[in-house]
């Protein structure tokens, strides 16, 4: 009898475990554990989802042809080469999927997100994991794995969980020194926090070989719906867009969007609350003796001296209510990611810290 098997690479994959966000016994819990808005959606958003809501019972479109048409508005973008997805994961896995399969190879880079070799295990190919530089994507090493065998190279820029950037001229080279037949996927989740940054706009628009992807999930506030895009070259797009099941937004999705795009002003607010906490608490943690990089996400890596440090402190946080989440798992064992959060919940994070620092 002839046994049913899966896919080859579908059992190397790790299942994603995602941020922690309820403490036993406890109903005041501060979730800085997923890198959520602490403002929430904008109200125009909730507007739009609620207005669609009455009409549940219609199909959405299959082109995403309006919020498509939102996003290059408001970024100065070709809608035709923008690609929308369940979340920009959905779009990683349009570009991985198409891109590759058994016999190649994908890289990224040892801190990267975790979800990379996930999504390469799932097109069968084979993941090749990088060194960084003090926790910064290093163009060399990733020059230096690419093969005939290389098909795509996947890099969070600002990067999840460090916060670092690679500067622009480092990405440039990175992307102009690629063979022709490797992609490179500029995943820029982050992109909004980092300021004056395109997200990879350009070398998008400019290369052949570059997709650069974004979310609404971040600064935008709507991680709940699930809403991504990518932008590339028209070609690349096309293809993607064959794998694309056709309804894979709804509605209460596609008007959320639109409506979130074009607030900008709730962009460069949120921006700015961000950069100011994320400062605070980055200026706190340093003065408490916890090394932590600039960060050009909305978080911050905390390093403590060692993971029994580590441990503790979040012990310590979690024993007030406050969920961060640990990052043993991205390399960094010694490590606790904080999201920042408003002025309220960035001083609890800095009061409890103090304390248990100084019961040491």
């Amino acid at each position: 009898m002839t046994k049913i098997t899966p896919q080859p690479g579908i059992m190397e994959i790790d299942l994603y475990v995602g941020g922690k966000s309820t403490l036993a016994g406890r109903d005041d819990v501060l979730k800085l554990s997923s890198n959520e808005n602490p403002l929430g959606a904008p109200d125009a958003a909730i507007a739009a989802i609620r207005a669609a809501a009455a009409e549940v019972h219609r199909y959405p479109s299959t082109d995403h042809a309006e919020l498509r048409a939102a996003i290059g508005e408001v970024h100065g973008l070709d809608p035709a080469r923008i690609i929308c997805g369940v979340g920009s994961d959905e779009v990683l896995q349009f570009v991985t999927q198409a891109f590759a399969g058994p016999g190649d190879e994908i890289i990224h880079t040892e801190h990267g997100f975790s979800m990379y070799p996930i999504l390469t295990h799932m097109a069968g190919a084979t993941p090749v994991c990088v060194p960084e530089r003090a926790r910064v994507v290093d163009v060399d090493e990733i020059l230096n794995a690419v093969s005939e065998r290389t098909r795509l190279v996947l890099i969070a820029n600002p990067g999840n969980p460090t916060g670092t950037m690679l500067p622009e001229g480092e990405l440039e080279r990175l992307a102009d020194a690629l063979p022709a037949h490797v992609i490179l996927v500029i995943d820029g989740a982050y992109t909004e926090f980092a300021d004056g940054y395109d997200g990879g706009a350009i070398l998008a628009e400019t290369r052949p070989n570059v997709l650069m992807t974004r979310t609404f999930s971040k600064i935008y506030g709507l991680g709940g719906l699930r809403i991504g895009w990518g932008y590339g070259p028209k070609d690349m797009v096309e293809v993607m867009t064959r794998i694309r099941q056709p309804f894979n937004l709804s509605e209460l999705q596609l008007s959320a969007g639109q409506a979130a795009v074009r607030d900008r002003a709730w962009v460069e607010n949120c921006a700015a609350l961000n950069a100011e906490q994320r400062a605070r608490l980055t200026l706190a943690l340093r003065q408490l003796g916890v090394a932590c990089d600039d960060s050009h996400g909305n978080f911050v890596l905390a390093r403590f001296a060692d993971e029994a440090e580590a441990l503790a402190a979040d012990a310590a946080l979690q024993a007030d209510g406050i969920i961060v989440r640990r990052v043993a798992g991205y390399g960094f064992p010694e490590g606790l990611r904080i999201t920042v959060g408003d002025a309220a919940q960035t001083g609890r994070v800095i009061d409890v810290l103090t304390r248990w620092r100084e019961d040491m």
